[in-house]
């Protein structure tokens, strides 16, 4: 894949096709962790980390083992006596789960050592990354494009770095927001949840507005084609 495509990958992951504010996927730790600014933004330094990770797998996973005529999956089933390629996709959802279990219990445990004050404002949300929809998402969308032949190891990997960063940087707009809240006068009835899911929603407004940004983007990326020489085109218009 050209350069021009990898930077409308990741801006897509990032800005326009935000995985919080778009797809609506991890949404639990975006409202659970975003009360204070620096915890927000370890809680989404630490999903951007996991994905990554899960992403790298994930990749390596349905290139070589789950996708239908994978090698190393296709040669065990020939070396058991089978005939034609082996076709493990049934079992992404399964493999995708403990790749991410794996991952989360890392960043659990390197935070828990390191960071003591940080694992203890995460809570429980901290291994509920395990659960974090937006994680499986990102590797679904690499399964999908890795089995279609769209996308390489580059793709697979730019989409869950920016991702996590959207996913950040959404979380910490959030986070700045309900701070500035705190010092607000709300009415009574929408107080606590009520007040930060309508912040939500007019936050994932403002974030449509990026929408029309992928076309204009794509074709200021790709470069025009080449015009025809006027000696050329003099001879094809007198054809």
């Amino acid at each position: 894949m050209s350069l021009s495509a990898l930077i409308g990958v990741f801006i897509g992951a990032a800005l326009i096709n935000n995985f919080v504010l778009s797809y609506f996927v991890g949404i639990c730790p975006f409202l659970g962790v975003s009360r204070k600014i620096d915890t927000a933004l370890g809680m989404g330094l630490a999903v951007t980390f996991v994905i990554t990770v899960a992403g790298f797998l994930s990749w390596t996973l349905t290139e070589f083992v789950l996708r239908p005529g994978a090698p190393l999956a296709s040669a065990v089933w020939r070396m058991l006596g089978g005939e034609g390629g082996a076709d493990l996709s049934v079992l992404s959802y399964i493999a995708y789960i403990f790749v991410i279990a794996a991952s989360v219990q890392f960043v659990e445990m390197y935070v828990k050592k390191f960071f003591p004050p940080l694992y203890k404002s995460f809570g429980v949300f901290l291994p509920l990354i395990t659960t974090n929809c937006a994680i499986l998402f990102a590797c679904l969308l690499i399964m999908k494009e890795v089995v279609g032949g769209n996308w390489g190891l580059a793709e697979s990997l730019t989409l869950p770095i920016f991702g996590g960063l959207g996913f950040t940087l959404a979380i910490v707009l959030m986070a700045g927001i309900r701070v500035e809240l705190d010092l607000a006068d709300v009415p009574k009835p929408l107080r606590g949840a009520p007040i930060a899911m309508l912040t939500a929603a007019i936050l994932a407004l403002a974030f449509l507005g990026f929408t029309g940004m992928g076309a204009s983007l794509k074709q200021a990326l790709t470069p025009a084609a080449a015009e025809p020489p006027a000696a050329v085109a003099a001879v094809e218009v007198q054809r």
